[in-house]
């Protein structure tokens, strides 16, 4: 069974910066074999793609709203990705989750996607 489990959200001002990461794990599961992406969803809305990275890592797709702000990145030794996230605003205030895909192409919608974390909240004050 595959488990995805995040960590590293929290309450940052706005302008500052996190780092949220997700560990996979589970009977031969490899990060290094899945597209990986990063999602979010506040309070009333549905869930948004935010990133995503090939199963190489050479292919990262952004969405609009973080370009230049946000980078995935991915460790398949430890198993990892993570997404570093800077000048932060408080429309990024959500719930970020970790998510998997065994689709060739990176994906962004939730349908594309088969497992996921639990989530994490990250809160950016004004």
């Amino acid at each position: 069974q595959v488990q995805l489990v995040e960590s590293g959200g929290g309450l940052v001002q706005a302008g500052g910066s996190l780092r949220v990461s997700c560990v996979a794990s589970g009977r031969a599961f490899s990060i290094s074999t899945y597209v990986m992406g990063w999602f979010r969803q506040a309070p009333g809305k549905e869930r948004e793609f935010v990133a995503g990275i090939s199963r190489s890592g050479s292919v990262i797709y952004y969405a609009d709203s973080v370009k230049g702000r946000f980078t995935i990145a991915k460790d398949n030794a430890k198993n990892t990705v993570s997404l570093q996230m800077n000048s932060l605003k408080p429309e990024d205030t959500a719930i970020y989750y970790c998510a998997s895909s065994t689709t060739v192409d990176i994906g962004a919608l939730p349908s594309a996607y088969r497992n996921w974390g639990q989530g994490t909240q990250v809160t950016v004050s004004a």
